[in-house]
């Protein structure tokens, strides 16, 4: 049975649920930040998942990639599986724009992360779930 690392469930609300992930949005409002995570247990590494499971988070990730650069005209999308602190896979998907807080440094350890006003929170789960579950 599937269960998100506590550090995961601690530092992001879930979005949604695509075929393969979790969609979850990390809980610093400095970035738009989406975090994919294979819904497999005890998995730490993309080459980990069956193939078919590796075409699929490609696809996922492509697909949030688009919807990201779409609602927040990102000058750049970094997208990493780093896993050093939580074991569990995982997939950042962090926008960047040329005036954001850490440009054009990496965004770990850059900035404490800011909390999200509720209704600020709110509107961008609400758009990314419209977006992501539109057929």
């Amino acid at each position: 049975m599937f269960t998100l690392h506590p550090q995961l469930v601690q530092d992001t609300t879930e979005v949604c649920e695509l075929p393969l992930c979790k969609v979850l949005l990390s809980n610093d409002a400095n970035y738009p930040w989406i975090i994919l995570v294979p819904k497999r247990e005890n998995v730490s590494e993309i080459i980990e998942l069956s193939d078919s499971d590796q075409q699929q988070l490609w696809a996922e990730s492509a697909h949030v990639s688009k919807v990201l650069q779409q609602l927040f005209d990102a000058d750049k999308l970094n997208i990493a599986a780093l896993g050093n602190l939580v074991p569990q896979l995982h997939v950042h998907h962090i926008v960047r724009r040329k005036n954001d807080i850490a440009w054009p440094n990496p965004v770990w350890g850059f900035a404490p992360a800011k909390a999200y006003e509720l209704d600020e929170r709110n509107a961008r789960l609400a758009a990314l779930k419209q977006a992501l579950l539109k057929q």
